[in-house]
């Protein structure tokens, strides 16, 4: 007894990586004659087929994703708020605890300055350097208000 059902892949549709829907039949034998059960998948179209097929096109599609300056705005705002929630983490922690406050603002003071060294040494700035640098303005911009915090 021989059972027979097809897939189809819609997942890669909607980002205009496959072109046509790809039918994956999956065979499942049972019974008495044969001791194991036996799978057996056959694809039968062109298109991604392995994991790794779908890893090299994340790159085109983020960058798709990203061409739309609203979206490219949303994740600078998101990456600003990440820095200063961090930052303040950071603070509140170590300003707890009372110990080590002196490493840990000598660590979040190299920190900011590798970026901003790695930032402007670019000739050419990309997106996701662009986010970097969002991440340290709020990252500094959280420790300054927490120092204005502590100090009244």
């Amino acid at each position: 007894m021989a059972n027979t059902m097809a897939l189809t892949s819609i997942g890669l549709l909607r980002f205009g990586v496959v072109t046509k829907k790809s039918n994956f039949h999956l065979t499942y034998t049972s019974g008495s004659s044969s001791r194991f059960s036996t799978v057996r998948a056959v694809q039968e179209s062109e298109g991604p087929r392995r994991l790794v097929d779908i890893l090299r096109i994340i790159p085109d599609v983020s960058r798709n994703y990203f061409k739309r300056p609203s979206r490219r705005a949303l994740f600078g705002g998101i990456s600003l708020l990440g820095g200063f929630y961090v930052a303040q983490t950071i603070s509140l922690s170590f300003g707890a605890l009372g110990v080590n406050d002196v490493i840990a603002a000598v660590l979040c003071v190299l920190i900011t300055e590798y970026v901003t060294r790695f930032y402007y040494s670019r000739p050419k700035v990309t997106f996701p350097i662009a986010l970097l640098n969002n991440f340290k303005m709020g990252f500094t911009y959280g420790l300054f208000i927490d120092a204005f915090k502590l100090a009244s």
